[in-house]
């Protein structure tokens, strides 16, 4: 594939648990990067770049360093993604650039979290804690539901609209036995009859917070090809950094994902209709529906029509999130952000056992972090 960027030739997840005591994030870093070797047919000793988050719960600081010595790593490249929930894809194109500058050859992108007794956060003062926090805009919920009451004010979008998003990932996550909603499906009347957390978000739109870990591994297009690797390619990539508060945003419905998206589909020819797979970051069901929107499959505002005129299964029209998503398969911190990747480089390989779509030639993977505030996209094509 003469566009390729990077190739993606290795991935692995530790299946999303709600508690893990005796755990440590370390731990399950290796286990997962390990696998994720193992997936790619590569000793540890083909590593020589690391790419990790910004923090473990062992070390706050010094953390590739930390990573790399216990995993026994000397990477030639290690640096920190602090993007939140967009770390992860932003993994992906940082690992192609280091790689393109001769920085190193191949990449091992991994996040995680264990999820034991948490020590209290230390206060800090930024613009969130001046301008939000005395308004009662204190967390994700009551942030996102604020862009949700903009959404519905501005568009006319009901509560049934943003019901289906939900029903869709837990009807995915049934396809996938390491979802942690698995066995549990929601129809749009279980989602709006969960109870209200911040309106007019309900329970089943938010994603669960789970313990796990997700791991990928980046190389040059002409080293996959040596290795004989089923590789997935990096095609094209965007990133936008808008704010930090949400009393900051330029937009309240719309993100930096749209010219994150615009440049990705630049650099790989392509547009959104061209992809087979939306896996798209899905913190809240609002952020689903602006990013449908700003990746201009609908006009601004119709995504309630648009999820009434798809089927987004693996075998229908518009598969979207079909390892059920966050929503449907839990958020293991930072590492949610990298499902997608994982679930796009399975799908794209044609090893999504279960969950299969047919035809995989393109995917969109998107990642989101704080408020819809951090942003990026890549475009993901499979091996010719």
């Amino acid at each position: 594939m003469t566009r390729s960027k990077a190739a993606l030739i290795g991935a692995a997840s530790l299946k999303p648990v709600r508690q893990t005591e005796g755990e440590t994030t370390l731990g399950m870093l290796a286990r997962v990067s390990a696998r994720a070797l193992a997936d790619a047919g590569l000793e540890k000793d083909a590593i020589d770049g690391l790419l990790v988050g910004p923090q473990v719960g062992e070390t706050p600081q010094h953390v590739p360093a930390t990573v790399s010595e216990y995993l026994g790593l000397q990477p030639a490249m290690a640096n920190v993604v602090d993007l939140g929930g967009a770390s992860g894809p932003g993994m992906i194109w940082r690992a192609a650039a280091a790689i393109s500058a001769g920085m190193c050859e191949t990449v091992l992108c991994v996040l995680g979290n264990h999820r034991n007794a948490e020590a209290p956060r230390s206060p800090n003062r930024n613009p969130i804690r001046e301008f939000d926090v005395p308004f009662g805009a204190s967390g994700a919920n009551i942030s996102y539901a604020l862009l949700m009451q903009a959404h519905m004010a501005k568009y006319g979008s009901t509560a049934e609209d943003f019901a289906l998003i939900a029903h869709w990932a837990r009807a995915n996550a049934q396809r996938n036995p390491n979802a942690i909603f698995h066995g549990k499906p929601a129809s749009v009347e279980d989602v709006l009859n969960s109870p209200i957390i911040a309106s007019p978000l309900h329970l089943y739109e938010i994603v669960m917070p789970v313990a796990g870990a997700e791991a990928v591994i980046v190389t040059s297009a002409k080293r996959a090809k040596e290795l004989g690797s089923r590789a997935v390619h990096l095609l094209g990539a965007g990133e936008k950094v808008t704010h930090r508060a949400v009393s900051q945003a330029p937009s309240l419905t719309s993100g930096p994902l749209k010219p994150s998206m615009e440049r990705a589909f630049a650099q790989a020819g392509v547009t959104a209709q061209d992809m087979s797979l939306l896996s798209l970051y899905d913190c809240y069901t609002i952020m689903v529906a602006a990013t449908i929107e700003d990746a201009g499959l609908c006009e601004p505002g119709g995504f309630g029509r648009f999820m009434r005129a798809h089927d987004f299964g693996p075998e229908g029209d518009m598969p979207l999130n079909t390892h059920g998503g966050q929503i449907g398969y839990g958020q293991p911190d930072l590492a949610g952000g990298m499902t997608h990747v994982v679930e796009a480089v399975h799908q794209l390989r044609g090893s999504a056992e279960g969950r299969q779509i047919n035809n995989p030639r393109l995917a969109l993977v998107t990642g989101n972090g704080a408020t819809m505030s951090e942003a990026v996209a890549l475009v993901l094509g499979a091996d010719e």
